[in-house]
């Protein structure tokens, strides 16, 4: 009866082996990425303050700390692809920072980025190469890991171009695994589904939720409204199946925040930030820090709208309903009553060309906010503003511009 029970527990250490467990990632991450805003622009001579290189990871960690982004949250700067020489060390096998423009190394260029109080994030890919053919992690996965753990990296996203679709469920988890083996906490963002999307394939979210902190779940952002829009109707569309798996330590990802970009107006950023924060989504900026307007830096450190995204409840928001073109997204949030009721975020979102603002009024019914105490109500773009407080049978009445968003707190009472 002993062997059988030492067995059985053997067999429970080795799964719980097999999974991520790295207490990570309890509320979705925040940071800055490279990819959106600087691609892979590897010319350093003609333009030596956006290509890939040292000295753009330096310079935006530089900022995040002097601009109050770190303080309101954002920790990581992450290398996204093009980082790499074409070609592994001979000698080692080991992965290669390109030698002129990362003249430091990576430990150096980590220090920097720790000794402002922020966290490093590397880019890789799960295949032969990643998607701008640098070397990939495919054949390399142990010896990657440890080299990661020995750059001092605390987060990990693995691509996955050139590679096999059928091998992606166990390959990435057998990623996360390995660097979870070497001891070094690392958040492991996945991209799987989005590949498994693209193939008509449906993505296994159990094993996601066990094994990655996030998961990108389907297409690239681009600098564009539409861009933002298609992302937003695929987490609408097909929420029923996805929203249930976001949580603390894993999360669904929609991509990166565009704001200070050359694509979306004040309004369209404002928009974005509202529905990345009703949708946990990791709050993962991609822009040039240095040229982001005030109005822009304003509402990517707005405290009340991280507040919502940073929710430790960590529960995803839904679309909960349209009407005339107007979109409502609902997420429920701390504060709990004494009855435990939820409080709410909930962001109108216009779906409508015509030129005036469009006044458009709900039953709090309507919005499923069924508090018999009722709700305060707060603008979260207004500074301290309080609405007064709204029962569920009372009217609540606001006016969308065309393809803008308005979004407010209802604190249950």
């Amino acid at each position: 009866m002993k062997v059988v029970a030492s067995l059985f527990l053997l067999l429970q250490l080795l799964h719980s082996g097999l999974a991520l467990q790295n207490g990570l990632a309890l509320k979705p991450p925040m940071g800055w990425m490279s990819w959106q805003r600087f691609r892979c622009i590897t010319d350093c001579k003609t333009y030596p303050d956006e290509c890939i290189s040292e000295h753009l990871f330096r310079r935006h960690a530089d900022l995040l700390a002097s601009e109050g982004y770190l303080d309101a949250g954002y920790e990581y700067v992450i290398i996204d692809d093009c980082w790499l020489e074409k070609e592994r060390d001979r000698s080692t096998n080991k992965l290669v920072a390109d030698r002129k423009r990362f003249p430091s190394g990576l430990n150096a260029l980590a220090d920097h980025i720790h000794n402002r109080g922020l966290k490093f994030g590397l880019y890789q890919d799960f295949g032969t190469n990643t998607c701008a053919g640098y070397p990939g992690v495919i054949n390399n996965m142990e010896l990657d890991a440890q080299t990661f753990a020995n750059w001092d990296v605390d987060y990990v996203k693995l691509d996955g171009c050139f590679a096999n679709i059928s091998d992606m469920a166990t390959g990435y988890p057998e990623f996360g695994r390995l660097l979870n083996a070497t001891g070094r906490p690392m958040v492991y963002s996945c991209s799987w589904p989005a590949y498994q999307e693209d193939s008509g394939e449906v993505p296994d979210y159990e094993s996601l939720k066990e094994h990655c902190n996030l998961w990108r779940n389907w297409d690239d952002i681009d600098d564009s409204l539409e861009s933002v829009m298609q992302i937003i109707d695929y987490f609408g569309k097909n929420q029923d199946r996805i929203q249930p798996h976001g949580g603390p330590g894993h999360w669904n990802d929609p991509d990166m925040l565009i704001l200070g970009n050359y694509g979306l107006s004040y309004d369209q950023s404002k928009l974005q930030m509202a529905i990345w924060a009703v949708l946990a989504a990791p709050l993962i900026m991609s822009n040039d820090l240095a040229k982001v307007e005030p109005k822009i830096k304003n509402i990517l450190q707005n405290r009340d709208v991280i507040a919502v995204n940073q929710d430790p409840l960590g529960i995803q928001g839904r679309r909960v309903l349209i009407k005339n073109d107007i979109e409502v997204w609902r997420r429920p949030i701390t504060p709990q009553n004494d009855d435990q009721e939820y409080s709410f975020a909930v962001a109108f979102v216009s779906r409508r060309t015509d030129g005036a603002p469009y006044a458009i009024t709900f039953t709090l019914k309507e919005l499923l906010l069924m508090n018999e105490n009722g709700y305060g109500v707060q603008d979260l773009f207004e500074s301290k503003s309080n609405l007064g407080v709204f029962k569920p049978e009372n009217h609540f009445s606001t006016r969308v511009i065309p393809n803008g968003v308005t979004f407010y707190k209802f604190t249950a009472l």
